[in-house]
């Protein structure tokens, strides 16, 4: 009999006693069991014939025959499988664990494990299309019958990894009466436990799900997480004991999630007064070998076709191509980084092929408000982005270094970026798909305590929405509690994803507070549950991409200066200036953090982290050799933020998180691009490409 009561302390009390962070891989069971993976190292092959060891005893073999109902991880869509079943489809893909008291062992037991596959050719390039979305603003027929001037060009992005601090990994245990338990290092609660609920086809309440603290996660702990839950849900319904499984460093990095690699090809029409009169644009997407969230991240992609800019005729479309590859998913910023960095380049590469000035050319086309969005939604709210346009440059010397920097023998340049991004779920996701609620909860002490599955991955959120219920119930801090999500006391409030958060759930938790305030009684337990309900002006069609995509947009200007060595074509980052509106701050140090981390994050997609495959097979497995900025590689770095409250977010509030890193790689691949002299159309711009374009005449 597990003793639960010391095996796994409450959390967050345990954290708040001794000043320490409990992460899974800190968190032991009495009678705990290990496992480790045993993956395909084939991009594309079917399994013939499966031979194991004779196991000793206390040591388990768990496959797909072990799964009690779906044998796939509850998505979207329904083809990731929990394990291989006769055929994989990426180096990497899970067939099976091995599981028992001893790692060295389960080591040798794997070495033994002979797999007969017959190799199939796989898929590498962009040829299979499993998801295809289009959507039209105006005519862009005609207009491009009309035209001045007809300009098209190709931009293509890399993978980029989450490395997040703390790898992958799950603690699961049985309960009484079946139940399942797990603890792990997520930031969607109940993605993971309706995954596994389905998975192994019991009632929602036989499944429950709890958060410890998390080292990290960027979007890279949105859906992956259910597949190892899954996999370790049935192996405990199989063994009856607590089973551990943190991925190792390499392990993690060769088959996580990545960001999707990207084509986007964008035609402008243009007449002559240099305007430009209509828009295609195509995007292809990367899925690797499932689909998962590939569909909302084009979305979101597509969506963003026109950034901080108004072009009145659209034609935009995409394309979710499925490649034998590791699965690509959820990364901070969801598709928005790649098109943003295609339309940004776009912008200036125009202007120039026009011989006019960049600046000028994209002041003629920044959004203003109540103009209409890309899918003939309404920006309703004001749009300041002139004052911040302004206040970067000035703080910059944006347009003296644009000229001094001309100088061929300088290399050095400045690039400025303008952006939006939509907050929270894209077009209907809130109120159709989400359906988010926050409670919270007054014990007769008067103590209040917050009940949501918002998940704190290091971005603040426990001080932020606590500070929320505070300010709107005007009690002492020390008054309210939030603790870790434990899907037995919490209730829904969705994912930690989509910088919702703060704008939907910490909206939820104003309302909720005030109708608490109103009805308050001393030494009494009262709670209140509060839903979301979707503004009653938004009009969303979801299959022809037609209305409000999102009920709020945050604004953000970046502009990064460069210098690069004309030898080894290194490029050294030497100032940063940013200027966002997020509405309202409700922690403004809070803030500031995520500028500086989203930014570095940002640029180094567009200058310095590189990642490939070869045959399916990452090369860049560990963070040797995927190289991510450290503190000496950020530069002196200026933040500014401008209040423009969101009516109907916490005291004005909007979304921050994505916000801070979509802007970083166009601004960085601009400034480059004055240094050498030479346009960039792909990302990351390393030295080896920059060498090629400086060697191509």
């Amino acid at each position: 009999m597990i003793n639960i009561s010391k095996s796994v302390p409450k959390v967050d009390h345990e954290e708040k006693a001794s000043g320490k962070s409990l992460f899974v891989s800190d968190i032991k069971m009495d009678g705990m069991l290990y496992a480790k993976t045993v993956r395909s190292i084939h991009p594309r092959a079917k399994i013939i014939k499966i031979t194991l060891p004779e196991l000793p005893s206390g040591y388990f073999i768990v496959d797909k025959n072990d799964i009690p109902n779906a044998n796939y991880v509850k998505i979207i869509f329904e083809d990731w499988k929990v394990f291989a079943d006769q055929e994989v489809n990426y180096i990497g893909e899970p067939i099976l664990i091995v599981v028992g008291k001893n790692r060295q062992k389960i080591d040798e037991i794997i070495k033994k494990i002979v797999i007969d596959y017959k190799i199939l050719k796989p898929i590498f390039d962009y040829k299979k299309s499993v998801i295809h979305k289009e959507y039209k603003k105006g005519n862009v027929k005609d207009v491009f019958k009309n035209k001045y001037k007809k300009i098209i060009h190709e931009y293509s992005t890399g993978y980029q990894e989450q490395a997040y601090i703390e790898p992958q990994g799950f603690l699961c245990y049985p309960e009484e009466k079946g139940k399942i338990t797990l603890i792990g290092s997520i930031q969607c609660p109940y993605y993971v436990h309706k995954a596994v609920a389905l998975t192994l086809g019991c009632d929602d309440d036989m499944v429950r799900v709890i958060q410890p603290s998390v080292g990290g996660a960027f979007g890279g702990k949105e859906e992956y997480p259910s597949l190892l839950a899954c996999q370790l849900a049935v192996a405990v319904k199989k063994i009856g004991s607590p089973i551990k499984m943190i991925l190792e460093r390499e392990e993690d990095i060769s088959v996580t999630t990545k960001r999707h690699p990207s084509k986007i090809k964008l035609e402008a029409s243009i007449d002559s007064n240099h305007r430009i009169l209509g828009l295609k644009a195509h995007v292809s997407l990367d899925s690797g070998a499932a689909i998962g969230l590939s569909g909302v991240v084009l979305s979101r992609a597509m969506i963003a076709a026109t950034s901080a800019y108004t072009i009145e005729n659209l034609a935009v479309s995409g394309d979710v191509y499925y490649t034998n590859t590791v699965p690509t998913g959820a990364f901070r910023g969801f598709g928005a980084p790649q098109m943003i960095f295609a339309i940004e380049m776009f912008m200036n590469h125009i202007a120039k092929e026009l011989e006019i000035d960049p600046f000028i050319f994209r002041m003629n086309h920044l959004a203003k408000q109540n103009d209409f969005t890309s899918t003939n939604g309404i920006f309703r709210d004001p749009i300041i982005m002139r004052e911040m346009i302004e206040k970067a440059t000035q703080e910059s010397n944006y347009h003296e270094k644009v000229l001094e920097y001309q100088d061929p023998n300088v290399y050095k340049g400045i690039g400025m970026s303008w952006f939006l991004h939509g907050c929270g779920f894209t077009g209907s996701g809130e109120s159709k798909h989400i359906h988010a609620k926050v409670k919270i909860k007054k014990d007769s002490s008067n103590h209040v305590y917050i009940l949501v599955a918002a998940v704190d991955m290091g971005q603040g959120v426990k001080t932020t929405l606590k500070k929320i219920v505070v300010e709107t119930l005007g009690i002492s801090y020390d008054l309210v509690s939030f603790d870790n999500p434990d899907t037995d006391f919490i209730v829904d409030s969705g994912p930690t994803v989509a910088s919702r958060t703060i704008m939907i759930v910490g909206g939820l938790l104003a309302r909720a507070a005030k109708r608490l305030k109103d009805i308050w009684e001393d030494q009494k337990e009262m709670e209140v549950i509060e839903d979301y309900v979707q503004p009653s002006y938004i009009s969303w069609d979801e299959e022809k991409f037609i209305g409000d995509a999102y009920p709020a947009y945050s604004w953000g200007v970046n502009i990064v200066e460069v210098e690069v060595s004309p030898i080894t074509y290194q490029v050294k980052p030497l100032n940063i200036w940013s200027v966002y509106d997020v509405g309202k701050a409700i922690d403004e140090r809070i803030v500031l953090g995520q500028a500086d981390g989203g930014i570095l994050q940002g640029i180094a997609y567009g200058y310095m982290e590189v990642m490939t495959h070869e045959q399916g097979r990452i090369k860049q497995k560990n963070l040797t050799d995927y190289i991510i900025p450290t503190a000496l590689d950020m530069p002196k770095s200026k933040n500014f933020l401008y209040e423009n409250p969101y009516a109907l977010g916490p005291y004005g509030a909007k979304g921050v998180g994505e916000l801070t890193l979509v802007g970083g790689a166009p601004a960085i691949a601009l400034a480059i691009e004055q240094a050498i002299n030479k346009k960039i159309f792909k990302i990351p711009a390393s030295p080896e490409y920059l060498m090629e374009l400086m060697n191509d005449d």
